[in-house]
């Protein structure tokens, strides 16, 4: 019996404008009638999060994959960067000249660039990138070339004061092995082929999960969870219920027990009435 759902935002609960479908509103109405716990599961973080999943009445947040997890009454986890890992990220972008953000949980900080690609307009233009982009090339070239470069430019930042849960870099998937080597004691993930996600090691979008299952009183076995991208895998594997979008990556698709349809045809919707969870 599914007593909990998670669902992962872009891609997922919300389609190309990123506005949830009003099948997603009504099946996520019609499963917290049933005493169904419905909650994100994302890499985003807590900033401006009601916009971004369409101000939907949600029960909990697992945000920053896993690593900061709350209700609207009180937080459930909250592991962030040790001050060592921090100094050690924190060096390395300035040293490199890398396009970098700093997530906390009121705020995120750093590259310009790399704020804006989180702003809604501006990931509805991702669509519209051509499917081999020279992710590696245009990092070099803004490295090289970017009028903020300077020696210390994330070093002094307001938000390196606060708890740091995520960022999020500029990278190229063919970098992976080097970002690993200089950057002991994180975790990389990434929901595209343009950024990859930086969190503590050992910490996951299941691992917030399933400290939802210990606050609410639920099991994995007992969890049904909605992905497209990389940072899903794992938890789309870890649970009861895994269900790829039909917009999913293929290895997603793979990994997980159903494919539904996409964010633009009533994906969620399909799934939950395909299992009997609503009717």
């Amino acid at each position: 019996m599914i007593k909990a759902i998670f669902f992962d935002i872009d891609g997922t609960l919300v389609n190309k404008n990123a506005k949830a479908l009003a099948s997603t509103k009504q099946a996520i109405a019609k499963a917290q009638a049933q005493g169904i716990i419905c909650g994100v599961a994302t890499g985003r973080g807590p900033v401006h999060l009601s916009q971004q999943v369409d101000e939907l009445n949600l029960d909990v947040f697992v945000t920053y994959n896993g690593q900061l997890v709350y209700t609207k009454e009180e937080t459930i986890r909250s592991e962030h960067f040790s001050d060592e890992t921090l100094k050690r990220i924190v060096a390395f972008s300035d040293s490199y000249h890398r396009q970098i953000t700093f997530g906390s949980r009121r705020s995120i900080e750093g590259s310009s660039l790399m704020r804006f690609g989180q702003k809604k307009w501006a990931k509805k233009l991702v669509h519209f990138f051509p499917k081999h982009f020279p992710t590696r090339l245009v990092k070099n070239l803004i490295s090289r070339f970017s009028i903020h470069r300077k020696a210390q430019r994330y070093h002094d930042l307001d938000v390196l004061k606060e708890p740091i849960y995520q960022c999020v870099l500029l990278s190229p998937k063919s970098e992976l092995d080097f970002l690993y080597e200089k950057l002991p004691g994180c975790k990389l993930t990434r929901s595209n082929p343009y950024t990859v996600d930086i969190i503590p090691s050992g910490g996951s979008k299941l691992v917030g999960i399933q400290k939802c299952a210990e606050y609410f009183g639920f099991r994995l076995d007992e969890v049904m969870a909605f992905g497209d991208s990389w940072n899903d895998l794992e938890m789309l594997d870890g649970v009861a219920l895994g269900i790829a979008m039909g917009n999913a990556e293929a290895e997603v698709k793979k990994t997980a027990k159903y494919v539904t349809g996409t964010n633009e045809e009533d994906g969620i919707y399909q799934a939950l009435k395909y299992y009997g969870v609503i009717v």
